[in-house]
């Protein structure tokens, strides 16, 4: 399913058990993985040595991806690795389209409670800018490492970057021979006490049914042979995770409408929430636009 996954690392902790994570997806598909360190050019790294110009994220970030191919090679996977400058994240977003990969695999810097903005992390700008699928995983205690993956959540609110989204992750679902759940979430909190919502309620309600059905059928055609449906009503976003604690989830995918705008917030709001908040990896998926 993937033959070249790329890995953009930084050698911290929590950056070392994505690597981790990659290897096992790697291993699993046949694939290389890719390990990239970007230089970042925002900071000021350049300094003199004995005479020579040198830039120090530059020459760290050698360092950095050499020992990474170490571990890598003590885990079987074959791997290439690349160190650049440049502004990190649409570096990374370019890196990936440029050299045709699969699959983006990177950590966030999940924090807890819905509410809270990571504007400017990196992660979340190649999110919100790739053409390439991405693999998120929190660095977080709670961060739950499970591969292969046995139960897979969609959730799906019926958009066309949602049903897109849900073929990948149905191929990826087949592969693996892994159980799909379908979530979609009636949201109540746009309904009032009238009588017309009452009607929107029940019209919700079959959408979010229709939808589940949309995804359950592709997957079904995709060669997944287990599908559980869910419909909830509540906060999505909170309903996602929520399904992902009650159902022993080890992965979630999503769709993204793929906005380039540097003043786009991320993902409009559910995937950005559920990539930050989730203790799971979640791959998003962008439709073109």
């Amino acid at each position: 399913m993937y033959e070249d996954i790329l890995v953009p690392f930084d050698g911290s902790e929590g950056a070392a058990e994505v690597l981790h994570h990659a290897s096992e997806i790697a291993h699993w598909a046949d694939a290389t993985i890719h390990v990239l360190y970007v230089a970042d050019t925002n900071r000021d790294s350049v300094t003199v040595v004995e005479g020579q110009t040198v830039d120090a994220l530059a020459q760290e970030g050698e360092d950095i991806v050499e020992e990474a191919t170490k571990t890598l090679d003590s885990l079987g996977v074959p791997s290439e690795t690349d160190v650049v400058q440049g502004d990190p994240a649409p570096t990374i977003v370019e890196y990936a389209e440029r050299y045709d990969h699969d699959l983006v695999v990177m950590p966030t810097h999940g924090r807890e409670g819905l509410s809270r903005y990571l504007i400017g992390s990196v992660s979340e700008k190649v999110v919100r800018l790739s053409s390439v699928p991405v693999l998120t995983v929190r660095m977080q205690p709670d961060e739950q490492l499970t591969f292969p993956y046995e139960d897979i959540l969609i959730p799906t609110d019926g958009s066309t970057a949602a049903t897109h989204a849900a073929v990948h992750l149905a191929e990826l679902a087949a592969a693996l021979d892994t159980t799909v759940h379908v979530l979609s979430v009636v949201d109540d909190s746009a309904l009032g006490p009238d009588v017309r919502s009452t009607v929107a309620g029940n019209e919700s309600e079959q959408a979010a049914t229709d939808a589940v059905e949309t995804v359950v059928s592709d997957a079904e055609t995709h060669g997944v042979t287990d599908t559980v449906r869910h419909i909830e009503h509540g906060t999505p976003a909170e309903e996602i995770l929520d399904c992902i604690e009650s159902n022993d989830i080890h992965a979630a995918g999503m769709g993204t409408t793929g906005k380039r705008g540097t003043d786009r917030i991320l993902l409009g709001s559910v995937a950005e929430k559920t990539v930050r908040s989730a203790p799971v990896p979640v791959m998003t998926v962008t439709k073109p636009e």
